[in-house]
């Protein structure tokens, strides 16, 4: 294993530390680094709050700030913060107009953010993230999975947020998203967590992992490796079935980095998975394209189509200022 620390313990601690120092203007680190909060909170606003294991940067930190988080709670690598973390976050960006918490659907982020949200003392909502369309279950899950979805969900929520939309017209818009959205990715190599010093699984090196989840769980099958055009034929294949897009749709289009694949190879993927959409008539309106919902260092990527209509789009466009995101400002 070679990686760039100190010491196994102390990591996520160490990176907090910069990621605060880095984007001081942005963000401000909670009491023990709990959290990531927005420096100047809006008053009289809804704050979104989320969170989840460490591993996947920019997501969940990267994008507190205008337009986007109120708050995030990194916990430990590949593992979900604790409710604790979640309540201080909370207490820390409230501001009058309640919580809305969105949570990626993995069993522990589920167990505890629900905690959380019987532990807050305001009105709260959550919304859950389950754009996966490669299984239905896996080893973190009871159902589909949150993955690239998340950041989709978390920024138009962001930008209604900052308009002044109430929490329960907020819940309404972030549930809509996110049955509008589907993923599905695929991994080429593995990613080693420092805790464990070795390869979270084993892939050959004419191998791929077909529908692989963002912790290295399986996918749908290890088959070998394959053209650009046939990967994206068959992850965007996947999703156009899941969401029965008709002819003229307008979509958002997000080909996301786990880590380790370099930006040649994710422009070349957004081109392969155009010539599929073209093929079904889908129309991509918006494209995100980059390293945001990440592995470590994994080489691969996500495919995530997002539906939207133009008052999304609108919201999509709406200016956002954190770390990872940044337009219209």
């Amino acid at each position: 294993m070679k990686k760039l620390i100190n010491d196994v313990e102390t990591m996520l601690s160490e990176s907090l530390d910069g990621f605060a120092a880095a984007h001081a203007d942005i963000v401000a680190l909670g009491e023990a680094g709990q959290f990531v909060r927005r420096r100047t909170p809006k008053p009289g606003k809804v704050a979104l709050i989320s969170g989840g294991g460490s591993g996947h940067e920019p997501l969940h930190t990267g994008f507190v700030g205008h337009g986007m988080l109120d708050a995030a709670c990194p916990g430990q690598i590949f593992t979900s913060p604790t409710p604790d973390q979640m309540l201080a976050a909370a207490q820390s960006v409230e501001t009058g107009a309640g919580v809305l918490f969105i949570v990626k659907n993995y069993s522990g982020d589920m167990m505890n953010f629900q905690m959380a949200a019987e532990m807050v003392d305001c009105d709260n909502e959550t919304v859950v993230v389950n754009d996966d369309v490669a299984v239905e279950n896996s080893t973190y899950t009871t159902g589909r999975r949150g993955v690239a979805g998340t950041l989709i969900v978390e920024k138009i929520l962001g930008a209604a947020a900052e308009r002044g939309d109430p929490l329960r017209k907020l819940k309404q818009l972030g549930d809509a998203v996110n049955k509008a959205t589907a993923s599905m990715g695929v991994a080429l190599t593995s990613c080693t967590v420092p805790a464990a010093g070795k390869p979270t699984f084993q892939i050959g090196g004419d191998e791929m992992e077909m529908g692989v989840g963002i912790h290295g769980e399986p996918g749908r099958r290890r088959i070998k490796l394959a053209g650009a055009d046939d990967i994206a034929h068959e992850l965007t294949g996947a999703i156009l079935k899941d969401l029965s897009l008709k002819a003229g749709q307008q979509v958002l289009l997000l080909v996301n980095g786990f880590g380790g694949t370099p930006m040649l190879e994710l422009y070349l993927m957004v081109n392969a998975v155009h010539k599929v959409l073209a093929g079904h008539q889908v129309k991509v309106a918006r494209h995100l394209t980059g390293s945001y919902v990440t592995s470590l260092e994994m080489a691969g990527c996500s495919v995530t189509v997002s539906a939207l209509d133009d008052a999304q789009l609108a919201l999509w466009d709406a200016p956002v200022h954190t770390a990872a995101l940044r337009w219209g400002m």
